[in-house]
């Protein structure tokens, strides 16, 4: 029997290089004054979600994300629930450890309060961050210099059919396009930001190596770390989940008119609504139901309080504020 040659062993891994880091990121919401907005802590000159490691003395990983929400913002949270893990194999910590770094992002829902932390924490619009995702007015003015970039971007493709893939996920993404002819869906946030991300149009993908371009890129704030991806991820999970659970009543004070809960609405889904639709739609699902109070705050004739009825939690399985379907054109 021919004797098998010799091998040298293999070098052994660096230092860390099988550990895991794992990080807490919050992707906290409130709504004031008809604008939606995250909770945000500055980060060496840049925005990022309140957001820390899981440490020994953390019992869960919800323990330790409400740990560091009330360390950097003293910011209580209520009902938080998990958005995604991000994990991606080249996500690393920095520095010379560069342990495979995986983050798991929270959403959570608040009234406003004034955040007083340890960090630089603030309440900022999150239009701030992505301004092509408000249509309240209609279709906004930077969607024009979107469309240009993204067309250019598409058809830069190395081949015919790289570049008619792009095409058809701009029109599902955008409704740029004739292909398709997709209309917008409010929903669809992860995914245009994801495309922006590709064509090297914000700065996170500059900053990164990541684009097949370079150089101008769209309006809207860049984040630390992959935090507007997470709060991407977030908006677009509200969008949804506002049609089939009444989650939107978290943002409510605890008597409202119908028109702040119209506004409310409009403000989470960057979308006008009818009014007379809206709330022939809320009555139809018996959502609210009248307190006996009445509110001059809205320079009109006095508008009816009503508060959010809870019962309807127990009648259906799906009680949420379903947008009417008019309102999803572009």
């Amino acid at each position: 029997m021919a004797e098998r040659p010799e091998t040298s062993p293999a070098p052994p891994p660096p230092a860390g290089a099988h550990a895991i880091s794992i990080g807490l990121s919050a992707v906290i919401v409130a709504v004031t004054g008809g604008d939606p907005k995250v909770l945000a802590v500055r980060r060496h000159a840049l925005d990022g979600l309140p957001s820390g490691p899981l440490e020994p003395e953390h019992r869960t990983l919800e323990a330790g994300l409400r740990a560091w929400v009330e360390r950097q913002t003293h910011q209580t949270l209520g009902h938080v629930e998990q958005l995604y893990t991000f994990g991606d194999r080249d996500r690393r910590e920095t520095g010379p450890a560069g342990r495979r770094s995986l983050s798991v992002a929270y959403l959570a829902l608040v009234r406003e309060a004034r955040p007083a932390g340890d960090a630089d924490a603030a309440w900022q619009g999150w239009y701030r961050y992505f301004p092509w995702e408000d249509r309240r007015d209609g279709p906004p003015a930077v969607l024009d210099r979107l469309a240009g970039a993204l067309r250019l971007w598409a058809g830069a493709a190395p081949d015919a059919r790289a570049a008619e893939m792009r095409r058809e996920r701009l029109s599902l993404a955008f409704g740029f396009g004739p292909q398709i002819g997709a209309a917008w869906n409010e929903e669809r946030v992860l995914e245009r930001y994801e495309l922006l991300y590709e064509a090297g149009l914000v700065p996170e993908a500059l900053r990164e190596g990541a684009p097949e371009r370079g150089g101008e890129t769209v309006p809207g704030v860049e984040m630390a770390a992959d935090h507007r991806r997470m709060l991407a991820l977030g908006i677009a999970r509200l969008r949804g989940k506002i049609k089939y659970r009444p989650v939107v009543f978290e943002l409510m004070p605890p008597a409202f008119t119908l028109l702040q809960l119209q506004r409310t609405v409009e403000a989470l889904s960057g979308i006008r609504l009818h009014k007379q639709n809206f709330r022939r739609l809320v009555e139809q699902q018996r959502l609210v139901e009248e307190t006996g109070d009445t509110t001059a705050e809205t320079g009109g004739r006095p508008a009816r309080l009503v508060r959010f009825r809870r019962e309807v939690l127990l009648e259906r399985p799906a009680p949420g504020v379903r947008l009417p379907a008019s309102s999803r054109g572009r």
